[in-house]
């Protein structure tokens, strides 16, 4: 596995749509959790003044874990579905899993190695946001003179944690897809369609029909939502709150169903490969 895990890290670094997806998720982050509610802010006047310092208070170092994740549960998420899909359907498209699976280490080693290599990579990302908002933060606080007080190390370990168990979970997720569909543009096409508009409208329809409500509160975005949501992070209910964001469930739960929804994915993925033929 370890020597499987190596191999994928080099492929991962050497990867250029790795970087530039992280990329995109960095400036992302950057854009909505800074420069918006900044914009906001100064542009923000008469009856409006009070939403635009409502939104400053969330770009400042005080609110940085709440703002760090909240895009966890879905944009940033739907780019870690995207780097687990290539990852895994990259292999099939480049007809490179056949030789992976006969002359590398067993199968199951082989899924273990990239599961391993994308969930430090995750981890890695995680940290690069949280440092880079940070810096945001302490750039916002400076030119607005305002209060430069940080949260407590427990809060940011909580945090940093909770964000990558989001993460972790949309990107085994992909993994998984691109191991199912072998292959990578009907595996991304049905991913970010479950993520960003299916869940959604499950969300939406929950409340009017019978039963759905219940099962709404077991899936894997929802759970994100509300695991962002226990971090700090504005429900899409909210004035100026986040899409995806939610508080179906409380945060505990969600972290439980999170990280069963992460062995799920990697014992499935496994499987289909040990189980399946090679072509």
């Amino acid at each position: 596995m370890l020597v499987g895990f190596a191999a994928e890290v080099l492929k991962l670094r050497k990867r250029p749509a790795v970087w530039m997806i992280v990329a995109v998720w960095i400036m992302l982050a950057v854009v909505f959790g800074y420069l918006f509610p900044y914009l906001a802010y100064r542009s923000a006047t008469g009856p409006k003044a009070a939403l635009g310092k409502q939104a400053l208070v969330q770009a400042l170092p005080a609110d940085l874990v709440g703002t760090a994740v909240q895009g966890f549960p879905l944009f940033a998420g739907a780019l870690a579905m995207l780097l687990g899909v290539l990852a895994t359907g990259g292999e099939y498209g480049w007809n490179t899993m056949k030789a992976l699976l006969t002359q590398g280490p067993g199968r199951v080693s082989v899924v273990a190695g990239k599961a391993l290599a994308l969930v430090s990579l995750m981890l890695l990302v995680v940290l690069t946001s949280f440092a880079v908002d940070a810096l945001c933060s302490v750039v916002t606080a400076s030119i607005t003179d305002s209060a430069m007080d940080w949260p407590g190390v427990s809060d940011l370990v909580r945090g940093i944690a909770g964000g990558w168990l989001i993460v972790t979970m949309w990107c085994l997720g992909g993994a998984f897809l691109g191991i199912a569909f072998r292959g990578t543009a009907l595996a991304a096409g049905i991913g970010l369609v479950w993520a960003l508009a299916i869940e959604n409208l499950l969300r939406v329809f929950s409340s009017i029909v019978s039963g759905l409500d219940t099962v709404q509160k077991y899936l894997p975005g929802t759970n994100a939502g509300a695991l962002a949501a226990a971090l700090g992070s504005p429900t899409q209910s909210a004035p100026g709150g986040t899409p995806g964001v939610t508080t179906a469930v409380g945060g505990t739960q969600a972290g439980i169903t999170l990280a069963l929804y992460i062995v799920l994915f990697a014992v499935a993925a496994s499987v289909l490969v040990k189980r399946r033929d090679i072509a």
